[in-house]
């Protein structure tokens, strides 16, 4: 029976051999970028890898996941999920951007895949297998960018699925339900000459479809007859702005949207405006508490023209909760792995600002979410470039792996003290109460 260092040092070693094919497979994904809930070339991508190593999976799973099962010694023992998400962006500009869809990895989604199936190819080792106890569980998911809210409400008034975001909807379907233990590490752009990073949190968000509903007429010979819904939203964005001044500061609140459509011809007076809009902040009770001054701000714009507003609340994330004791063994292998100076520790409550829906899980089950290096530029702008992919792919694939030795060796004991010792937010009953809870529509006659 290897040593638990061994045992590290061979899955590093499996790492380092396939190196250049990770690398490869992370640009292939960079350069057929799919969006959320439409991932099915990367989805068979990561298939066609479970299949050459001969891992049994299941896929179409929230429509394009792919979870796979190890099963390790006896099977008996805690089961541990390694996480890669599968979808891009929509940034038309981006210099890897689909000339069609305008999808665009720029969060870095297609390393994390390298680094799911470098992680995986490691573990399947039958000396690695045969010396661990339980079920790892690697899992390529759909659909982590709350983008394209139009197509997703679609998809969901057609049954396809009920969350807009893809582990919101694992976790409704039960594919958490056998699951201990989630990890997964993501790229990041702001790290400086570091290598690594653990700690920190961020925010949940609300999502919000809006729609003004006026009258159209002539806007230049009859205006007095219409009903103006663009001036509507134009009102209630300047209602938005005027209650800056109240939101607190440890909140962190962040509240941005985009305008879908905002009338047909200049020549008309809009009578069809809509709105996609995000409130963030810092935990569940703020996120409430700003959505609802925000659909108040909403209603007042219909009011102030005589228009009407139908308001579709989506539930968004929630904020990310980091396991300790699964941090401190990501801070021991990277400090091991990469020099302790090249790792950074982020105060707990360090906030990142942007969301995840690794945080819905954090709520339920023991989870991490660390980040890489090798990323330069904005996230989710034109500039998010991948410049060092070895960084971004190797060491994170490692550094899984190097975690799940350490989770599931010795009888799976490391497991088992992270699953006593962790106090959940959430049930998943819990969870979803709350999420079907802020599911909600507002119809706002403002001529009334």
């Amino acid at each position: 029976m290897l040593s638990i260092e061994e045992l590290k040092q061979k899955a590093c070693a499996t790492i380092e051999q396939h190196k250049d094919k990770l690398i490869d497979i992370a640009k292939d994904i960079l350069n057929n970028p799919e969006a959320g809930y439409n991932e099915t070339r990367t989805a068979k991508l990561v298939s066609d890898e479970f299949n050459r190593l001969g891992i049994p999976h299941r896929t179409g799973l929230a429509l394009t996941g792919v979870k796979g099962s190890i099963k390790c010694g006896d099977a008996q023992g805690p089961k541990v999920a390694v996480i890669g998400e599968l979808d891009s962006l929509i940034v038309n500009e981006h210099p890897h951007s689909d000339p069609v869809t305008g999808a665009a990895h720029a969060c870095g989604h297609h390393c994390q895949i390298g680094m799911l199936l470098g992680a995986t190819t490691a573990l399947a080792s039958q000396d690695i297998v045969d010396s661990l106890s339980g079920e790892i569980v690697p899992f390529a998911v759909p659909a982590e960018e709350f983008i394209e809210v139009t197509r997703r409400l679609q998809l969901r008034s057609e049954k396809k699925i009920e969350f807009l975001g893809g582990k919101q909807e694992l976790i409704g379907l039960g594919e958490f339900d056998d699951i201990d233990i989630a990890m997964m590490c993501h790229t990041a752009g702001d790290m400086g000459e570091k290598k690594f990073a653990v700690g920190g949190t961020s925010n949940g968000h609300i999502v919000k479809y809006v729609q003004y509903k006026g009258r159209g007429a002539h806007a230049g010979s009859a205006p007095h007859l219409g009903v103006n819904a663009l001036n509507a939203a134009s009102f209630a964005l300047q209602a938005i702005n005027a209650n800056r001044e109240i939101y607190m500061d440890e909140d962190v609140v962040r509240i941005h949207g985009i305008m879908t459509s905002g009338g047909e011809a200049v020549s008309a007076v809009p009578s069809d405006v809509q709105l996609e809009w995000r409130v963030r902040s810092s935990t569940p009770r703020a996120v409430l508490k700003n959505s609802n001054i925000v659909d108040r701000c909403f209603k007042s714009g219909a009011l102030a023209v005589g228009a009407s507003v139908n308001i579709t609340n989506i539930p968004g994330y929630l904020p990310m909760r980091h396991d300790t004791t699964l941090q401190n063994l990501f801070l021991e292998n990277s400090s091991e792995l990469l020099g302790k100076s090249n790792v950074i520790v982020i105060p707990p409550g360090k906030n990142r600002g942007g969301s995840t829906d690794m945080g819905d899980l954090s709520q339920i089950i023991p989870s991490c979410h660390p980040y890489t290096s090798g990323a330069v530029g904005a996230g989710h702008s034109k500039e998010y470039l991948i410049k060092d992919y070895e960084s971004s792919v190797i060491p994170p694939a490692k550094l899984l792996a190097m975690a799940t030795i350490d989770l599931l060796a010795k009888n799976g004991g490391k497991a088992q003290e992270v699953i006593s010792n962790h106090t959940p937010n959430m049930t998943k009953d819990s969870y979803l109460r709350l999420q079907r809870d802020i599911a909600s529509e507002i119809y706002f006659d403002g001529a009334i």
